[in-house]
């Protein structure tokens, strides 16, 4: 055990993890070294982004151009380390760009915040009245803390009383909702929440009901953001659904929509169809310096809004049309957090033109509609391992350290197969051999 860790040095604190866990090998001090920034400004900047930093952790990102996405033209920044999302979300937007695009609908933007608290008294009737007497003094007392945001459009949208006594002995909720504009707003909604609280334990010390105390819990906004809503389709007509195998076009989208409908029924197949559209999305939030833990808990749950979990996208086929569409929420900033401090960040927004929140919650959900369409179609068709396995060949290669003449031979041979693991080591063991392979 070591007490005082974060006080010191970032030098000390490497000096310390080699000594105990790595018996004092200086690779592993290399490894961390080599992984610092050269400009020691930027190398400070990302050291105070978190504690106890030792070293950077790179990510690749990557860029899916061609999403056409209400008629403008994007090219979208994607970090991720799992192989072929990227590819997936390009091959889509390049399907749908000569078929009108995605077409995008942000449905509201509110998100929710609580304070928990417990109050003694029976008559539930008379707190909800003096709740609602008292609720201009929330708006009033909290005017410091939302001036600017009501400047820029936002601010409290609503403030209400929630019995939650059923489910917890003296439980209830203080639920307010509000406007963030372009802010992610999790600072601004708990300062409010917090001011709520204070507001709400003095004047319900003067208050003429029969118990005149509360036991505030916590004040927190909620990641669950079911009004903060986005809706992306895409569609076109059945014979436009040409794949490229043997199937009809009629057959493709006739299958493609089945598949939708499993996940739609079928928890199992859910989680992993709802987990690749989260590729997708992720992919976007970390490239934006958005929260992906926030983002996957909202998605998740939304998922489960009608008491079984189901699949974020649904699929129909009528009067000759094929029409795949998502909607998730996606509760997102462009403004503040480290979007105005990590340059790649800021590299990510610049690119897209410096979208507004709501565009960028259209955006995410279009990458995570074409993930979801790119994978379904391999599902349906050749298989999902025929082409994520091709995509995966050279993280195998590089891992067995194939030199690039060794890697650009065993990728010609599996032009034509689905380079399997194993299948992949045994052909660099002949190559590495001697063995000419085709």
């Amino acid at each position: 055990m070591i007490k005082g860790f974060s006080k010191l040095t970032k030098e000390a604190k490497i000096e310390w993890l080699i000594a105990n866990y790595f018996k004092g090998e200086e690779k592993a001090r290399e490894v961390l070294v080599s992984y610092w920034h050269s400009d020691e400004k930027l190398q400070k900047l990302h050291d105070e982004f978190i504690e106890n930093t030792v070293s950077n952790f790179y990510m690749p990102m990557g860029i899916a151009p061609n999403f056409l996405i209400n008629g403008k033209e994007y090219a979208v920044p994607m970090v991720t380390e799992e192989s072929s999302v990227v590819a997936a979300a390009a091959k889509s937007a390049n399907f749908w760009a000569d078929k009108g695009g995605f077409k995008a609908t942000v449905k509201s933007t509110t998100k929710i915040g609580h304070v928990h608290f417990l109050w003694k008294g029976d008559n539930t009737d008379d707190l909800t009245s003096f709740i609602a007497g008292i609720v201009p003094e929330f708006y009033t007392e909290s005017n410091g803390i939302t001036a600017n945001m009501r400047k820029r459009g936002g601010g409290i949208l609503a403030i209400q009383l929630v019995d939650k006594t059923a489910d917890i002995p003296h439980y209830y909720q203080l639920e307010a909702e509000f406007e963030t504009c372009d802010s992610m707003g999790a600072n601004f909604i708990n300062s409010c929440l917090e001011k709520f609280a204070d507001v709400l334990k003095s004047e319900i010390a003067n208050a003429s009901l029969a118990v005149n105390e509360v036991e505030v819990v916590m004040c927190i906004l909620s990641n669950y953001t079911p009004k903060c809503l986005v809706k992306v389709e895409v569609s076109c007509p059945i014979a436009q659904m040409v794949e490229g195998t043997d199937m009809s076009p009629q057959a493709f989208a006739e299958r493609f929509t089945t598949a939708v409908r499993i996940a739609e029924t079928q928890p199992y197949r859910a989680v992993t169809h709802n987990k690749g559209i989260m590729n997708g999305i992720d992919s976007v939030i970390l490239a934006t310096g958005n929260d992906f833990r926030a983002i996957e808990a909202s998605a998740h749950a939304y998922a489960s809004k009608d008491g079984r979990y189901s699949s974020l996208t649904h699929a129909d086929m009528s009067d000759g049309q094929f029409k795949f569409w998502i909607e998730v929420p996606l509760a997102l900033g462009t403004v503040g957090g480290i979007t105005g401090l990590h340059p790649m960040v800021k590299f990510a927004h610049q690119m897209m033109g410096n979208p507004s929140a709501a565009e960028l919650m259209m955006i995410s959900a279009a990458v995570g509609l074409a993930q979801n369409f790119s994978a379904l179609r391999s599902l349906t068709t050749t298989g999902i391992q025929q082409g994520h396995m091709k995509m995966h060949l050279l993280n195998i290669l590089n891992q067995l350290e194939a030199t690039e003449e060794e890697k650009a031979m065993i990728v010609r041979f599996f032009i034509k197969n689905t380079p399997h693991h194993a299948e992949v080591v045994s052909a660099f063991q002949r190559v590495r051999g001697g063995e000419v392979i085709a």
